[in-house]
């Protein structure tokens, strides 16, 4: 627990630029990662830096890189103004694999992954896959189906798993296929997070067949209203999510052992979804959108036995 709070009280000290302007150094750049990882997804922050070094570097940029992409749509009114910015990040993974730093956007997230990419000789492919799929839904309200849901969640969370393993020298079908699958649990969790913040996200995490199935209206999700079939329908997509859960674990002693440290995320699902569980799967909750104690002593404990 010591070298847990060690490492985060270090992070909170570091001097974080407020301007891109102001970024001078490689240092610069890694310290705009952190401040940006810690703000805008907080649990993966604290897996991140219970990472080695080289493994920790890729995750941080990569998961950077993804919450740039992630944010394009919530940030512009206009889709043509979305796309555009969505094209540029696509032609910054390109010039990220040129091989030669001065094609490279000068922005501190392009640094870091560009880093990364010469480090692990990452995947493209995967790094596409977080652009494409948020182009796609770049003026899109939902999902159709909990599948379509699981398929996003493969591309947006799955692929960001996969390129973590290859940070940390593992490349293996095993590893992949727990990956794969924490990748869609963690998924579909954002997705119902996302709920309270329906109306201003102007997005439905809840697949229209089963809005459908529980006879729920989308008003009645955007204006956050309490009832037993949400809750229902939020058992049902949480049932998904669990079943992933489990599988990705159920497959922990086929991931070599330099690679579970990228899976530790499945804690805060995990406890994500007992919380959830003990509220009767009441996604509105206030409860739910306080942060637990539980998750600081928790990773710590699963990183020291090398399990999540």
């Amino acid at each position: 627990m010591h070298i847990l709070y060690k490492n985060y009280l270090a992070l909170n000290k570091s001097i974080i630029p407020k301007t891109i302007c102001r970024l001078k150094s490689s240092r610069s750049s890694s310290q705009y990662c952190l401040d940006q990882l810690r703000n805008y997804d907080y649990e993966n922050f604290v897996c991140t830096i219970l990472l080695k070094n080289i493994p920790r570097s890729v995750a941080l940029a990569v998961r950077s890189f993804n919450v740039e992409v992630s944010r394009v749509a919530e940030q512009v009114s206009q889709e043509t103004i979305g796309l555009m910015r969505l094209k540029f990040w696509e032609e910054a993974i390109d010039k990220c694999y040129s091989g030669n730093i001065k094609y490279v956007p000068k922005h501190p997230v392009t640094t870091e992954l560009y880093k990364a990419i010469s480090k692990a000789n990452l995947t493209k492919r995967y790094l596409k896959n977080l652009v494409s799929a948020r182009t796609q839904y770049i003026n899109v309200h939902g999902f159709k189906t909990l599948t379509e849901l699981e398929k996003y969640s493969d591309q947006t969370v799955a692929s960001v798993f996969y390129l973590i393993l290859e940070g940390c020298g593992v490349k293996n079908v095993d590893a992949d296929h727990a990956a794969s699958h924490l990748g869609k649990s963690q998924g579909i969790i954002q997705q119902l997070r996302s709920i309270p913040h329906a109306r201003k996200l102007n997005f439905l995490p809840i697949p229209e067949d089963l809005l459908i199935k529980y006879q729920i209206s989308q008003e009645e999700v955007l204006r956050s209203k309490e009832s037993q079939k949400l809750s229902d329908c939020v058992y049902e997509i949480a049932s998904r999510a669990h079943q992933h859960l489990v599988k990705s674990r159920s497959l922990i002693d086929k991931v070599p052992a330099n690679g579970r440290a990228a899976l530790l995320p499945a804690i805060p699902v995990s406890i994500y979804l007992d919380r959830l569980q003990e509220l009767d799967y009441n996604i509105l909750d206030h409860h739910l959108q306080i942060r637990t104690w539980k998750l600081l002593p928790s990773l710590y404990i699963n990183n020291l036995r090398n399990r999540y």
